[in-house]
């Protein structure tokens, strides 16, 4: 299957599925969630097939910062974990991200969680999320809408990570939808 990618490349690259972590805890942060979606969701080598509800999130790392609102969006992409990695960095720079300090507040926020069962372990990027495991605020919208996906890593489905979690931060679903 041949198909084209944005910059007009072919390729024989199939579909994978992927999953992706959006976060926000600046400005209107449900609605730098809903950016996120609608420009991601603008490229043609992405589709979105799910997205979990919100959740509202205590911060993890420096806690001295506003909650966040998190949620996990289920893609269907043709891109490779790199050219996902180049899309998510133009989709958080549309929306006016500034790197300042790790776990510090963002206007938005968007992790490669899984590229299908893929492993990437790069300077630039590693796949899957290292952190995802260990962290309530991806596993709870993801046993959402993937509970039965298994991490490549350690051969343990999402639902089997959250039973297993020792993380207690706060993680409480709210209505906003996106």
């Amino acid at each position: 299957m041949k198909t084209t990618h944005s910059a007009g490349h072919l390729t024989d690259r199939l579909p994978v599925i992927a999953y992706l972590g959006v976060g926000s805890n600046l400005g209107d942060p449900v609605r730098n969630c809903r950016d996120a979606l609608r420009e991601l969701s603008s490229l043609k080598n992405i589709q979105v097939l799910r997205r979990s509800s919100l959740y509202r999130t205590e911060p993890v790392g420096d806690t001295r910062q506003d909650w966040f609102v998190n949620g996990v969006l289920e893609i269907r992409t043709t891109f490779t974990a790199r050219q996902l990695l180049k899309a998510a960095q133009w989709a958080e720079q549309a929306l006016g991200r500034v790197r300042a300090e790790k776990w510090g507040p963002r206007a938005i926020d968007i992790d490669i969680l899984l590229v299908g069962q893929e492993i990437v372990n790069t300077d630039a990027l590693v796949v899957p999320h290292p952190e995802m495991h260990r962290r309530r605020f991806v596993l709870e919208p993801m046993n959402e809408i993937a509970p039965y996906v298994i991490h490549p890593l350690y051969g343990v489905s999402m639902k089997g990570l959250l039973d297993r979690l020792v993380d207690e931060h706060a993680v409480e679903r709210i209505d906003a939808g996106w």
